[in-house]
């Protein structure tokens, strides 16, 4: 998959990365303020990747996109299966993060 990202799926990339290395020192540690370090990680990117879906689906006009140079943030660039798009995918990881934060969270009370 040679695809030159859009400025967009940068944002979500420079949110999703330091995610790695946070749940992974917590998990290691067992600390429990993972949650605390975590969350504010998660809904940035999660509301990148919910921009980026609306514009990529048509509900933002173009002219509110920021790409400026580069490929554009609403090209079609892959669909599984006719639905599943790289920004819908960056969605689903971040809201899948976000639950499983919760789940963890409401397990320890």
């Amino acid at each position: 998959m040679w695809f030159v990202p859009c400025e967009l799926c940068w944002y979500q990339r420079i949110f999703m990365f330091p995610l790695v290395f946070i749940l992974a020192v917590g998990l290691a540690t067992s600390d429990m303020r993972v949650f605390v370090y975590a969350v504010p990680i998660v809904v940035g990117g999660w509301s990148v990747a919910l921009y980026h879906n609306l514009l990529y689906l048509g509900f933002i006009p173009p002219a509110l996109q920021p790409c400026g140079q580069g490929p554009s943030c609403a090209e079609v660039n892959l669909n599984l299966f006719d639905f599943i798009s790289i920004p819908l995918l960056s969605l689903l990881a971040f809201t899948a993060i976000a639950a499983l934060l919760f789940v963890k969270k409401g397990a320890l009370k």
